[in-house]
């Protein structure tokens, strides 16, 4: 019998965590254009 670490739950956390993080990096990006185009519409109605 062979003792060891299981690679699946360490491949499984990293493809989690590049999945998490690139949707939170969207998320932020979303949230700041939406923020752009805001202060672009109020500049333009002065």
């Amino acid at each position: 019998m062979r003792e060891g670490l299981d690679h699946w739950t360490f491949v499984i956390a990293a493809y989690a965590i590049g999945v998490a993080g690139t949707a939170l990096l969207a998320g932020w990006s979303w949230i700041a254009m939406r923020r752009a185009e805001a202060r672009r519409e109020r500049s333009r109605e002065q």
